[in-house]
């Protein structure tokens, strides 16, 4: 028998963690609750759970700031609650790493079709340690990333983005597979996103990116590292 999967739910107000509490059990999940933002990292680290429910507006640390700290050790799902509905705020959290963003008040069965969605799309096991295809190295342990021994400094979802890329040196990785690894799967179409980061990441990692030797463009699929 499968066990079932483990959701840490991170939010300060009392009843609305009890309700996501009940909500999830109810629907076969293992719930970790937390109310503080040093709660949640000192339970994620003593058991990762398959997917963390984060509410932005947390007491001592900031929600950002948690998915920060969580992105920087492991690839699990995170869904951002928050009262702030701010396109900015938004973008924040995606760049930190969040999979997904829902603004409260949220429709109970909507948020649990996400934390489905967020389930099925997780990331696959990908190698973790030091990875190195051509001149570019990964220490995916410490977060860094070099090209010809140069150190390169990348947001978060530029590091994820690389490692998928990385992970499949040699083979084409699709537009829809990146998104749904890096972004989540509810933003698995939106391949113009997906370009600004590309550019984004070939700055930094190619001579000129005007003309990329090391990530290629497949038109109309993807995109793939040269090995």
């Amino acid at each position: 028998m499968m066990d079932s999967p483990v959701v840490l739910v991170v939010e300060d107000d009392r009843d609305m963690r009890s309700a996501l509490g009940v909500a999830l059990r109810g629907r076969g999940y293992d719930v970790v609750e937390a109310s503080t933002g040093s709660q949640a990292l000192a339970k994620f680290r003593e058991a990762p759970p398959n997917l963390m429910i984060l509410d932005l507006g947390l007491p001592d640390i900031d929600g950002i700031d948690v998915t920060l700290r969580v992105r920087h050790e492991h690839e699990l799902p995170i869904i951002v609650l928050s009262a702030r509905s701010e396109e900015e705020q938004q973008v924040r959290a995606l760049d930190a790493g969040a999979n997904d963003f829902v603004s409260k008040p949220f429709r109970e069965g909507e948020l649990m079709a996400r934390v489905r969605a967020a389930l099925r799309y997780a990331p696959r096991a990908r190698e973790y340690g030091e990875i190195e295809v051509g001149d570019i190295r990964m220490d995916t342990v410490r977060r860094r990333a070099f090209v010809n021994d140069v150190e390169v400094e990348l947001t978060p979802t530029e590091f994820k983005l690389l490692h998928v890329l990385i992970s499949e040196a040699g083979r084409v990785v699709t537009h829809q597979q990146l998104l749904t690894e890096v972004w989540g799967a509810s933003c698995k179409n939106e391949v113009q996103y997906l370009r600004v980061y590309m550019r984004q990441l070939r700055t930094k990692v190619e001579e000129n990116a005007t003309r990329p030797k090391r990530i290629m463009t497949v038109l109309g699929v993807g995109y793939r590292v040269v090995p």
